[in-house]
């Protein structure tokens, strides 16, 4: 069997794969767009996380006529009524590069201080079954604040992750140890749980 993941992002497609690794023992084809070669990018008109990645996994998995993995997610900013939201990676109005959304949340929030910059970075997984119509989803959170400045050790693809402070180690999401990385990481704990619902739809 073959599950197509669908992202365009290098960093995300990585995380999610090592996220559905136990999938692979179950005999399961782990695919990406590059792989067959998919381009199209569905307009994201969800009011929330979950509605985007349903709408993603669906528009995927009728082009692939696979079943499809998408996630959506972001940072929200409490001070900022939850800004960016699900406008995270076009909060400026188009696709922004890593660099211009640092500088525009630092900009955005430089009239704050301490309590008033917290934040939560959130993601939404989707699992779509195009033949089945069958759909299986799980949602993560992690809290923390915005820091003045940005780390030292930006993540390609991840900008937000540069100025998020996590609030139980009180370090940048960036410079967490592999081991601390693991054990927060929101992606990847929505991952567990989604991976062993899929493992029970496969064999029912």
């Amino acid at each position: 069997m073959k599950i197509l993941i669908a992202t365009h992002n290098r960093a995300k497609l990585t995380e999610l794969k090592k996220g559905l690794s136990n999938l692979q023992k179950k005999d399961v084809e782990l695919v990406s767009l590059n792989t067959l070669s998919i381009t199209r990018q569905p307009k994201e008109t969800g009011k929330t996380f979950q509605e985007n990645s349903l709408l993603k996994a669906q528009f995927y998995a009728h082009l692939s006529s696979l079943p499809t993995i998408a996630d959506d997610g972001g940072l929200g900013i409490y001070i900022l009524n939850g800004e960016p939201g699900v406008k995270s990676r076009r909060w400026k109005g188009y696709e922004g590069s890593d660099e211009e959304l640092i500088q525009y949340t630092l900009d955005r929030l430089s009239p704050y201080r301490d309590k008033d910059r917290s934040a939560y970075l959130q993601t939404h997984i989707t699992f779509y079954d195009p033949q089945t119509k069958k759909t299986l989803s799980e949602s993560e959170k992690i809290e923390g604040y915005i820091s003045n400045k940005p780390s030292g050790r930006p993540t390609e693809g991840y900008p937000f992750r540069a100025l998020f402070i996590v609030k139980k180690s009180n370090k940048y999401y960036d410079e967490l140890t592999e081991k601390e990385h693991e054990i927060i990481n929101h992606r990847l704990i929505a991952l567990k749980r989604l991976v062993e619902k899929i493992e029970k739809y496969l064999i029912e």
